[in-house]
């Protein structure tokens, strides 16, 4: 059975964490964003237990989060770090070709992270993360540190909403403009 601490529970906090602010969210008409399913296929199932024991995916999936806010379509993958390194392995090549066609068609894509040592949210725009992925492709560091985040995304805990990403995705508009 998977423990807190396995590898198949990793940002399970965080999930819940940006569950609820999506229902606070709904709830006051200011966005509707739904957690995307990821298939998978049962292999064994424990039938005492009614658990899933071994399963794999049948796809590979797009990101997390999609939906829309105040008619304008976003997607964001959410992302828990534990130190204050974030490896771009993290990201996969296929989660940032959806990004980046969703950015085509005029949506808002970003990441959303949480640096859990420091109970540290951020909005990384899609922009920055394709800024460390060049980095990275150029033979530059395959990471990015804490201290090179845009301090203006950093996201506060305020009014009652758990992750407030709303904040960054209004910046994010305001910088399109």
């Amino acid at each position: 059975m998977s423990t807190w601490n396995s590898r198949g529970l990793r940002g399970s906090t965080l999930e819940e964490l940006v569950n609820r602010t999506n229902e606070q969210y709904r709830e006051k008409g200011l966005a509707l964003i739904q957690k995307v399913p990821t298939p998978i296929t049962p292999i064994k199932i424990d039938k005492e237990h009614r658990h899933i024991t071994l399963a794999y995916f049948e796809q590979k999936s797009t990101v997390d989060y999609i939906g829309a806010v105040q008619g304008i379509p976003v997607c964001f993958d959410a992302k828990e770090c534990k130190t204050d390194t974030f490896p771009l392995a993290n990201v996969h090549q296929h989660q940032i070709q959806f990004m980046a066609d969703f950015e085509r068609q005029k949506g808002i894509a970003f990441l959303l992270l949480y640096f859990s040592a420091r109970d540290f949210f951020y909005y990384l725009r899609f922009s920055e993360l394709c800024r460390y992925v060049d980095r990275a492709d150029r033979g530059g560091l395959k990471r990015f540190r804490l201290q090179e985040l845009d301090p203006a995304y950093e996201l506060k805990q305020e009014h009652g909403i758990f992750v407030p990403y709303l904040e960054g995705v209004q910046k994010d508009l305001l910088e399109r403009d």
